[in-house]
């Protein structure tokens, strides 16, 4: 895994400042320990942060085709790089590396931008083009690997794998994108393409952008997206089977490396999936990594080391302290953006300990939306039943009016909290669903916003990024269409995002089996009702595993990966969380109405409401904007105050 830079003069051939180059380069550092490179020609400049796993000898970048024409700098792996770098030599290239960068020069030169379509892998890479005079940037098909782009007032492009590579360059406008606060404290990240800068953007998944010298930047191109065109069901026992073996090829494609590999343990049902897998396939025993916690309510590591003892893996469990407060302050320097996930405090220390034993780890991240596995997802299909039955204007006056009577019972069991689903039924399908991802709902939302701000925000709402992904989505099926936003939005911009950054902040690299795209595109094609069967989500990934793991383990009810924020905030963050929301910078950044804060934090500290969740957004927002403003970049300039 690495980091990647590029600043590119859209309008000339004006020198690139080796300085900024550097700078930006130097901020990645934490991407890419072993090695560094640059490469300046007129008007372009690339910079890397290198991670050795393959061709630990000769993959320095940036690499360069034959005549060195074609330069690249790249962020990934793609698996399928010695099938590719056989057929294009038969094409009549030659290499100098047996590196699958180079694959990415002389793909270029032999199939353009549609070379990307033939790479089986996570990416993210920028390359200069010196006969064309392009910047081609691509990014991978599920947004495993990030990749952030601006274009500057004076015509310059900056690109980069992290935000704070940009914010090293002094001329990058820090103005604050309305829109983007909206959609963050919305969803508790800033889904792509979106930045929370106004003038930076992230390029999509499955997406590319290809930059002509002396011609305006375009929009990015689509050359892949999730799909879902079952066509009727093929027997369970034959899809389980075929699963197995799917999935086998995408571990087994991922456990080429040089250096120590091993897998995440977490005891879930997708992480013992990938470490059996793993397991199965290997000589030697397996490295796993687990976190346990001092809370049982939220300890997973009992059914880790169920597997781990099933399969003889070499176990490392590492327990975390509930109390681990020290990288509160910390993550938004990890993310650079707000990100409001707080699974990001045990991700961040199960990379920590896993560095220590592999450079190479496997991950069962992507289960839940490719297999329909959230909870939410039942939710949704019995409310959109419900919709469907009823006339719009029945259904949003009745069951409005129902949602409005009903008391708001938070500390109540679960079975009277009936107040949210008579709500979610009255909206349509767009809203509702937002609602059962958002991290602060609309009318507190609301309510937390200055007028000047509202004004600001032209009536854009977070929901409508769910809308429009609904849209476009490639299926009418209610459960189809959830899992096809999720995929567009939390996948890339929570899951993925919280994996690549805490990983990378240790230097170790993290690979996606389950989201190989050639097994979501094949899983796509698997009814709906086989993967929601009942109450049972992620049915036929389950079937499938019955012959590798325990059914204790394969049927238990889903715990997550989550923190006591609830009790955290009303006892020992009770005074942090005071100092933190209601004076600083929070209060000055003309967002927010301070009484709106002070009333959501009392509510809160007196058990009247659960406001955990808006409260963590509220502080990883205060932390990014402490965190802009003590940041200064590396190039003369000084530091500038974001303003919203």
């Amino acid at each position: 895994m690495c980091g990647l830079v590029a600043i590119f003069d859209t309008r000339g051939r004006r020198s690139v400042d080796p300085v900024l180059l550097r700078a930006m380069t130097d901020t990645l550092g934490h991407r890419g320990p072993d090695d560094d490179g640059l490469f300046q020609d007129a008007g372009v400049g690339l910079g890397h942060r290198r991670l050795s796993i393959i061709d630990l000898a000769s993959g320095h970048q940036p690499l360069f085709n034959e005549d060195r024409s074609v330069a690249v700098v790249y962020n990934g792996e793609i698996y399928n790089f010695g099938e590719l770098m056989a057929e294009l030599r038969d094409r009549g290239h030659s290499f100098r590396t047996r590196c699958d960068t180079e694959v990415i020069a002389h793909a270029w030169e032999e199939w353009g931008a549609r070379c990307v379509e033939k790479f089986r892998g996570m990416f993210a890479f920028a390359l200069y083009d010196a006969k064309a005079q392009q910047l081609f940037l691509a990014r991978d098909r599920l947004g495993i690997k990030p990749l952030y782009y601006a274009e500057l007032p004076d015509g310059r492009m900056l690109v980069a794998s992290e935000l704070k590579a940009l914010l090293a360059c002094p001329d990058l406008p820090r103005e604050l994108d309305p829109q983007a606060v909206e959609a963050y404290l919305g969803f508790g990240y800033v889904p792509d393409p979106m930045a929370i800068y106004r003038h930076v953007a992230k390029l999509a998944p499955g997406h590319v952008l290809t930059v002509e010298r002396g011609r305006a930047v375009p929009e990015p191109a689509c050359y892949w997206a999730p799909r879902f065109d079952a066509e009727g069901a093929g027997s369970e026992a034959d899809t389980a089977a075929e699963l197995r073996e799917r999935l086998t090829e995408a571990v087994e494609m991922r456990r080429v490396s040089e250096v120590p590999l091993g897998a995440f343990l977490s005891g879930g049902v997708d992480s013992s999936a990938v470490a059996a897998c793993m397991a199965r396939g290997a000589s030697d025993p397996v490295n796993t990594c687990a976190i346990a916690f001092g809370e049982a309510d939220y300890d997973e590591s009992r059914y880790a080391a169920m597997v781990a003892e099933q399969y003889g893996t070499r176990h490392h469990t590492r327990t975390v302290d509930p109390a681990d407060f020290d990288l509160i302050a910390a993550l938004p320097q990890v993310y650079d953006e707000p990100f409001a996930d707080s699974s990001a405090l045990p991700t961040y220390r199960l990379c920590e300990a896993a560095r220590q034993h592999v450079t190479v780890a496997l991950s069962g991240d992507g289960g839940d939306e490719v297999f329909a596995g959230y909870r939410r997802y039942r939710w949704h299909h019995y409310e959109e039943r419900v919709r469907g039955r009823l006339p719009d204007g029945l259904r949003a006056s009745l069951f409005g009016a129902l949602g409005a009577a009903y008391p708001r019972l938070d500390w109540a069991p679960k079975a009277l909290r009936a107040k949210s689903t008579l709500q979610a039924i009255a909206y349509d399908t767009a809203d509702a669903y937002f609602r059962s991802v958002c991290v602060i709902p609309d009318d507190l939302r609301t309510a937390l916003y200055t007028g000047s701000f509202k004004q600001r925000l032209q009536g854009f709402r977070a929901p409508d990024l769910v809308r429009r992904h609904m849209a476009e989505a490639p299926t009418d099926h209610r459960l189809s269409r959830v899992q096809y936003v999720d995929m567009k939005t939390y996948l890339p911009g929570d899951i993925l995002t919280k994996v690549d950054r805490a990983s990378m902040a240790h230097g170790l690299e993290v690979r996606v089996p389950v989201l190989d795209h050639e097994f979501v595109d094949w899983a796509g094609g698997i009814a709906p009702a086989q993967k929601l069967k009942g109450r049972e989500g992620k049915h036929i990934f389950k079937r499938a595993l019955e012959p590798w793991l325990p059914a204790e383990l394969l049927y238990r009810p889903k715990m997550g990966f989550a923190v006591p924020l609830k009790t955290w905030f009303r006892g020992p963050l009770k005074d942090t969380v005071r100092a933190r929301l209601q004076s600083g910078r929070l209060r000055e950044s003309g967002i927010f109405e301070p009484a709106a804060i002070d009333r959501l934090v009392e509510q809160h500290m007196a058990g009247l409401r659960d406001h955990s969740q808006p409260i963590w957004a509220l502080l990883m927002f205060a932390g990014f904007l402490e965190n802009v403003d003590a940041a200064s970049p590396a190039v003369a300039g000084g530091a500038r105050r974001a303003s919203a």
